[in-house]
Protein backbone atom coordinates (compact mmCIF):
# COMPACT_ATOMS: atom_id res chain seq x y z
CA UNK A 1 0.00 0.00 0.00
CA UNK A 2 1.51 3.34 -1.01
CA UNK A 3 1.74 6.19 1.47
CA UNK A 4 -0.13 9.45 1.19
CA UNK A 5 1.82 12.01 -0.91
CA UNK A 6 3.94 14.51 0.97
CA UNK A 7 2.48 18.00 0.90
CA UNK A 8 5.37 20.30 -0.08
CA UNK A 9 4.98 24.07 0.13
CA UNK A 10 7.61 25.98 -1.86
CA UNK A 11 7.87 29.58 -0.65
CA UNK A 12 9.18 32.30 -2.98
CA UNK A 13 10.84 34.61 -0.47
CA UNK A 14 11.60 37.69 -2.58
CA UNK A 15 9.00 40.27 -3.57
CA UNK A 16 11.49 42.61 -5.28
CA UNK A 17 10.73 43.89 -8.78
CA UNK A 18 12.72 41.97 -11.42
CA UNK A 19 13.38 39.10 -9.01
CA UNK A 20 14.61 35.66 -10.07
CA UNK A 21 12.68 33.87 -7.34
CA UNK A 22 9.76 32.62 -9.47
CA UNK A 23 12.13 31.14 -12.08
CA UNK A 24 14.17 29.32 -9.43
CA UNK A 25 11.08 28.19 -7.48
CA UNK A 26 9.24 26.91 -10.56
CA UNK A 27 12.31 24.95 -11.63
CA UNK A 28 12.54 23.38 -8.17
CA UNK A 29 8.79 22.64 -8.10
CA UNK A 30 9.18 20.76 -11.41
CA UNK A 31 11.99 18.68 -9.88
CA UNK A 32 9.82 17.90 -6.85
CA UNK A 33 6.89 16.81 -9.03
CA UNK A 34 9.19 14.56 -11.06
CA UNK A 35 10.54 13.04 -7.86
CA UNK A 36 7.13 11.42 -7.40
CA UNK A 37 6.66 11.71 -3.62
CA UNK A 38 5.31 15.25 -3.45
CA UNK A 39 2.09 17.19 -3.90
CA UNK A 40 3.53 20.67 -4.58
CA UNK A 41 2.04 24.05 -3.69
CA UNK A 42 4.02 27.19 -4.64
CA UNK A 43 3.42 30.23 -2.41
CA UNK A 44 4.59 33.53 -3.92
CA UNK A 45 4.92 36.12 -1.17
CA UNK A 46 4.47 38.87 -3.76
CA UNK A 47 0.84 37.69 -3.96
CA UNK A 48 0.32 37.68 -0.16
CA UNK A 49 -0.11 41.27 1.06
CA UNK A 50 0.79 40.71 4.72
CA UNK A 51 1.40 44.00 6.52
CA UNK A 52 4.78 44.50 8.15
CA UNK A 53 3.18 45.54 11.45
CA UNK A 54 2.19 42.62 13.65
CA UNK A 55 -0.56 43.04 16.25
CA UNK A 56 0.09 42.93 19.98
CA UNK A 57 0.20 39.41 21.44
CA UNK A 58 -3.36 38.21 21.90
CA UNK A 59 -4.85 40.91 19.68
CA UNK A 60 -6.75 40.24 16.49
CA UNK A 61 -4.99 41.10 13.23
CA UNK A 62 -6.15 44.04 11.15
CA UNK A 63 -8.80 43.29 8.48
CA UNK A 64 -6.07 43.55 5.81
CA UNK A 65 -3.89 41.04 7.63
CA UNK A 66 -6.82 38.73 8.39
CA UNK A 67 -7.68 38.57 4.68
CA UNK A 68 -4.10 37.72 3.71
CA UNK A 69 -3.83 35.11 6.46
CA UNK A 70 -7.15 33.54 5.43
CA UNK A 71 -5.64 32.51 2.10
CA UNK A 72 -2.12 31.69 3.31
CA UNK A 73 -2.33 30.06 6.75
CA UNK A 74 -4.35 26.99 5.67
CA UNK A 75 -1.76 26.28 2.98
CA UNK A 76 1.04 26.38 5.56
CA UNK A 77 -1.01 24.27 7.99
CA UNK A 78 -1.47 21.59 5.33
CA UNK A 79 2.26 21.33 4.61
CA UNK A 80 4.29 18.30 5.62
CA UNK A 81 7.48 20.01 4.47
CA UNK A 82 8.65 23.44 3.30
CA UNK A 83 11.27 24.55 0.80
CA UNK A 84 12.23 28.21 1.06
CA UNK A 85 13.57 29.83 -2.11
CA UNK A 86 15.61 32.86 -1.12
CA UNK A 87 18.05 35.35 -2.55
CA UNK A 88 20.73 36.94 -0.43
CA UNK A 89 20.21 40.61 0.38
CA UNK A 90 23.00 42.28 2.37
CA UNK A 91 24.34 38.94 3.68
CA UNK A 92 20.89 37.76 4.76
CA UNK A 93 17.36 36.95 3.57
CA UNK A 94 14.58 39.36 2.53
CA UNK A 95 12.32 41.12 5.02
CA UNK A 96 9.28 39.69 3.20
CA UNK A 97 10.39 36.21 4.19
CA UNK A 98 10.97 37.12 7.84
CA UNK A 99 7.55 38.77 7.88
CA UNK A 100 5.68 35.64 6.77
CA UNK A 101 7.68 33.53 9.21
CA UNK A 102 6.82 35.86 12.09
CA UNK A 103 3.10 35.89 11.28
CA UNK A 104 3.03 32.11 11.86
CA UNK A 105 4.20 29.83 14.65
CA UNK A 106 2.81 26.31 14.98
CA UNK A 107 2.67 25.92 11.19
CA UNK A 108 6.46 25.43 11.19
CA UNK A 109 6.75 23.21 14.25
CA UNK A 110 8.12 19.68 13.87
CA UNK A 111 8.26 20.00 10.09
CA UNK A 112 11.34 19.84 7.85
CA UNK A 113 12.53 22.88 5.93
CA UNK A 114 14.79 22.75 2.88
CA UNK A 115 16.52 25.71 1.26
CA UNK A 116 17.14 26.76 -2.33
CA UNK A 117 19.23 29.92 -2.58
CA UNK A 118 20.63 32.12 -5.31
CA UNK A 119 22.65 35.24 -5.89
CA UNK A 120 26.19 36.52 -6.03
CA UNK A 121 29.39 34.64 -5.36
CA UNK A 122 28.02 33.04 -2.20
CA UNK A 123 24.98 31.65 -4.00
CA UNK A 124 22.75 32.92 -1.22
CA UNK A 125 24.26 30.57 1.36
CA UNK A 126 24.66 33.31 3.98
CA UNK A 127 20.90 33.89 3.79
CA UNK A 128 20.38 30.16 4.35
CA UNK A 129 22.62 30.16 7.42
CA UNK A 130 20.54 32.94 8.96
CA UNK A 131 17.30 31.14 8.10
CA UNK A 132 18.51 27.99 9.83
CA UNK A 133 18.71 29.89 13.14
CA UNK A 134 15.25 31.39 12.71
CA UNK A 135 13.59 28.07 11.87
CA UNK A 136 15.39 26.28 14.72
CA UNK A 137 13.83 28.79 17.11
CA UNK A 138 10.41 27.83 15.70
CA UNK A 139 11.04 24.11 16.31
CA UNK A 140 11.38 23.32 12.61
CA UNK A 141 14.01 20.89 11.31
CA UNK A 142 16.41 22.50 8.84
CA UNK A 143 17.78 20.06 6.27
CA UNK A 144 21.54 20.13 5.80
CA UNK A 145 21.51 19.54 2.03
CA UNK A 146 20.70 22.61 -0.07
CA UNK A 147 20.51 23.77 -3.67
CA UNK A 148 22.47 26.92 -4.42
CA UNK A 149 22.85 29.01 -7.58
CA UNK A 150 25.89 31.26 -7.73
CA UNK A 151 24.47 34.21 -9.63
CA UNK A 152 20.81 34.50 -10.56
CA UNK A 153 21.40 34.67 -14.33
CA UNK A 154 22.07 30.95 -14.71
CA UNK A 155 18.67 30.10 -16.24
CA UNK A 156 17.69 30.03 -19.90
CA UNK A 157 14.52 31.46 -21.47
CA UNK A 158 12.61 28.26 -20.66
CA UNK A 159 13.40 28.53 -16.95
CA UNK A 160 15.95 25.73 -16.91
CA UNK A 161 19.50 26.00 -15.54
CA UNK A 162 22.13 26.52 -18.20
CA UNK A 163 24.25 23.82 -16.52
CA UNK A 164 21.66 21.45 -15.00
CA UNK A 165 23.76 18.47 -13.91
CA UNK A 166 25.02 19.70 -10.53
CA UNK A 167 21.85 21.47 -9.43
CA UNK A 168 19.62 18.55 -10.44
CA UNK A 169 21.80 16.19 -8.46
CA UNK A 170 21.64 18.53 -5.43
CA UNK A 171 17.86 18.88 -5.78
CA UNK A 172 17.33 15.11 -5.94
CA UNK A 173 19.50 14.55 -2.87
CA UNK A 174 17.63 17.22 -0.93
CA UNK A 175 14.26 15.81 -2.03
CA UNK A 176 15.32 12.34 -0.88
CA UNK A 177 16.28 13.76 2.52
CA UNK A 178 13.05 15.76 2.73
CA UNK A 179 11.04 12.62 1.94
CA UNK A 180 12.54 10.76 4.90
CA UNK A 181 12.14 13.68 7.31
CA UNK A 182 8.63 14.54 6.13
CA UNK A 183 7.33 10.99 6.53
CA UNK A 184 9.08 10.48 9.86
CA UNK A 185 7.92 13.76 11.38
CA UNK A 186 4.39 13.39 10.00
CA UNK A 187 4.14 9.98 11.66
CA UNK A 188 5.51 11.47 14.87
CA UNK A 189 3.04 14.38 14.87
CA UNK A 190 0.21 11.92 14.24
CA UNK A 191 1.05 9.54 17.08
CA UNK A 192 2.30 12.14 19.55
CA UNK A 193 1.29 15.76 18.84
CA UNK A 194 4.17 18.20 19.13
CA UNK A 195 3.89 20.95 21.75
CA UNK A 196 6.44 23.74 21.76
Amino acid sequence: MSEKPIRLVVIIGSIRSGRSGPTVANWFARQARRHGEFDVDVVDLAEVPLPMTLPDFGSAPSPEAAQALESLTPRLDAADVFVVVTPEYNHSFPASLKNVIDWHHQQWQAKPVGFVSYGGLSGGLRAVEHLRLVFAELHAVGIRDTVSFHGAGQFDDKGDPADPEGCMSAANLMLDRLTWWARTLRAGRTTRPYAA
